[in-house]
């Protein structure tokens, strides 16, 4: 093979920082927040650098030179991420005695006009209606005189700090309830005990908290991009501390339990990895693409239903309906063992 000629060797200069940075960003998962709260900033750059290697490890395979080993070797040494990241599982089971469970952040229906469209409450209302889940969690719920979200029972619980509230619906009788309530947060985590057939479910419906940061907005590269880094860690610190809480209450439960909602985070961080441990991610098992769940221009999956290893999952679909930020998710899973 000839030397490398002088862009190459510039792109391959690029080429291994790209190749460090995911090397870095593949240990993310494993640091607590509330010790390395500034480097698990990293964790949202990891898609991102896994395409990037992906791009150089084709780059260098074309022009038939050995430097495609080193994204390659990189990219094998976190292939278990490649599966968090892109799905190649897709499950079209459908049975009678499964059912349906979908989150959705609803962004208020809509009430405060972050959008100028018209009637997307009803559209989202209409959504709902056509897919018919058994059970759905959503965040961001907003009390509507015209909502028509009717289901027998539910759990609507109400954040003091904000008018916004955590809703769980379901086709199934509730036997108990209760609330997680964040510590200075407008965000939160509700739960519900259901009953179908013989087996007891638990349900925790999970707005972990937010950032605060507008999507449209140029926030790196600028000069206050040391004041949005320190406001990323101080908001992962919190998402640290919400995701501990939710771990103690959920090892207190002797049924099976699903996790599900918007986690303000992806699926490299360390929220995720603690919530995710003992459980089968839907999307994983029975998702396909990359099962974008946000509103922005690269693929973000940042909701999440995640059950307990005894649960099968039959089908997951993520929804790109523009009616909040977030696509709506479901799946169809089984209990019976």
């Amino acid at each position: 093979m000839r030397k490398l000629s002088f862009p190459d060797k510039i792109i391959f200069i690029f080429n291994s920082f790209a190749a460090f940075g995911l090397c870095v960003a593949f240990v993310v998962p494993f640091l607590s927040p509330k010790l390395f709260a500034q480097i698990a900033v990293l964790g949202l750059l990891t898609a991102p650098l896994i395409l990037v290697n992906v791009v150089f490890s084709l780059y260098w395979l074309v022009k038939l030179k050995r430097q495609f080993l080193l994204s390659l070797f990189v990219l094998a040494s976190g292939i278990h991420h490649l599966s968090a990241l892109f799905g190649f599982s897709e499950k079209q089971v459908f049975l009678n005695n499964d059912f349906k469970i979908m989150s959705y952040n609803v962004r208020l229906f809509n009430a405060y006009k972050w959008s100028p469209k018209d009637s997307l409450n009803y559209k989202i209302y209409d959504f709902i209606e056509e897919k018919a889940p058994d059970i759905i969690a959503i965040q961001e719920f907003y009390p509507d005189k015209k909502n028509r979200i009717h289901y027998p029972y539910q759990y609507l619980k109400k954040n003091p700090r904000s008018k916004t509230y955590q809703a769980l619906y379901s086709n199934y009788k509730i036997i108990n309830k209760g609330s997680l309530d964040f510590q200075d947060s407008k965000n939160n985590a509700i739960f519900i005990d259901v009953l179908k057939n013989q087996d007891t479910l638990r349900i925790y419906n999970v707005h972990l908290q937010s950032f605060g940061i507008d999507k449209n907005a140029e926030n790196f590269g600028e000069e206050n991009s040391e004041r949005l880094l320190n406001k990323l860690s101080v908001f992962f610190k919190k998402q640290a501390l919400q995701t501990s809480l939710i771990e103690q209450h959920a090892q207190t439960c002797l049924y099976k339990t699903i996790i599900t909602g918007d986690f303000n985070n992806n699926a490299f961080s360390w929220i995720y990895r603690k919530l995710a441990t003992h459980k089968k991610d839907a999307f994983i098992h029975a998702g396909n693409g990359f099962g974008k769940t946000f509103d922005y221009f690269f693929p973000i999956r940042i909701d999440f239903i995640l059950v307990d290893e005894s649960i099968t999952v039959n089908n997951f679909k993520s929804y790109p309906v523009k009616y909040s930020d977030h696509y709506p998710i479901m799946a169809r899973i089984s209990i019976e063992n």
